[in-house]
């Protein structure tokens, strides 16, 4: 099965969140953030984890208060992942985070101030390496391109988000990243697409408020693949009102259909029919839950009959075609045994994790041999 993505991305300018590379060439990155009380450490802590065992490059987190920074210290001292500081409008907070340890500041320059102001949050993320995140929302427009433009458009997200960029061009400062989110899928997107022509710098994709868990994600990823398919896109993030870890599935899931990320099994399933020789719904079900912490990029072919089981097994690294009187198992895109329906999930399960195992070693000695070459 053709693994690399035919989508040409937009050649941006490539800044650091922690370690983590956005732009350029670096892979998209996926985000979420926490809806915790911020200043409930440990709930905070546990969620911030939550996300980054699901895959998520990156964490955002809210500081909208003094008291927040300091648990954000507390906060950063205890999880791995990159965090970026949500803050509006008080510079104070920015300087406090960036002391702490911040690894990116979501604060809009034209937001803070008096230059002064803006001046010396630049300096600290100048010093200290730290990037900005522009992010400019449909709901919260000013009110001057409020009165300009009558109702949020494309175009005023556009031209608010250039505003702040002049800003930190002003101050000579780079290294930062800009999202120009709508929860119009239409607008969003038309802002993406202008915003790109015009700076050089990643963009963070995003239909903000996209809605529930269902809803959310087919809003999002028509807006986000649209963009993705134009090339456009360097990090991103599922606005969903459910749980930040099901926005990070969602996320990649989105990017896995692209080949534009691999994070875990790609599954191809037959939405089941009653040539079905297995239950394919309720063994899916299963298999999903069991097999979230697999992190390895391998296909896995679920299909209850031998009508298109066995053409989608042989592109699968493991395929179960279903079959009468017993079920075939597929390795490699050969038939490798077959399987009755007593209790075969257990075993398919097993199959999988031992060629998930196989294929983590296959890929580290490619990549001890690589190493090899070049140091040669």
């Amino acid at each position: 099965m053709k693994t690399e993505s035919p989508i040409k991305r937009r050649l941006s300018r490539k800044i650091y969140v922690g370690d983590v590379a956005v732009g350029g060439d670096a892979p998209i990155s996926v985000q979420s953030m926490t809806n915790t009380e911020t200043c409930d450490v440990d709930a905070t802590v546990a969620q911030v984890q939550a996300i980054a065992d699901a895959g998520a490059d990156i964490v955002r987190v809210s500081v909208p208060s003094m008291d927040a920074a300091e648990a954000f210290k507390q906060i950063r001292a205890r999880v791995q992942v990159p965090l970026v500081a949500d803050i509006h409008f008080d510079h104070k907070i920015a300087l406090k985070v960036a002391e702490y340890g911040v690894d990116c500041l979501r604060i809009n320059p034209g937001n803070i101030g008096r230059d002064d102001k803006v001046r010396e949050v630049i300096n600290s993320a100048r010093d200290k390496g730290i990037p900005i995140r522009i992010g400019v929302n449909a709901g919260s427009l000013g009110k001057e391109l409020q009165r300009k433009y009558g109702e949020p458009t494309a175009e005023a997200l556009v031209e608010s988000a250039l505003r702040h960029v002049d800003i930190l061009d002003k101050h000579n400062y780079p290294d930062f990243k800009v999202s120009v989110k709508a929860s119009e899928v239409f607008m969003a997107v038309e802002a993406y697409r202008l915003l790109a022509k015009q700076i050089e710098q990643p963009l963070h994709l995003g239909i903000t408020e996209a809605g529930g868990l269902r809803g959310g994600t087919v809003k999002s990823a028509v807006g986000l693949g649209m963009l993705l398919m134009d090339g456009i896109g360097d990090t991103l993030r599922v606005s969903l009102a459910a749980d930040p870890v099901e926005e990070v599935k969602v996320g990649f899931e989105i990017l896995k259909s692209l080949k534009l990320r691999s994070n875990g099994i790609n599954f191809i399933a037959c939405p089941s029919c009653s040539r079905q020789n297995f239950d394919v719904v309720a063994t899916m079900n299963t298999l999903e839950q069991r097999l979230e912490d697999v992190r390895t990029h391998m296909d896995v072919a679920v299909i209850g009959c031998i009508v298109n089981g066995p053409g989608e097994a042989r592109e699968a690294d493991v395929g179960l075609t279903g079959a009468t009187p017993n079920n075939l198992i597929y390795v490699d895109g050969e038939p490798d045994h077959k399987i009755s329906n007593d209790d075969f999930i257990d075993h398919l399960e097993k199959v999988i994790r031992d060629k998930a195992a196989h294929l983590e070693q296959q890929r580290a000695e490619e990549a001890e041999k690589l190493i090899l070459k070049t140091s040669a």
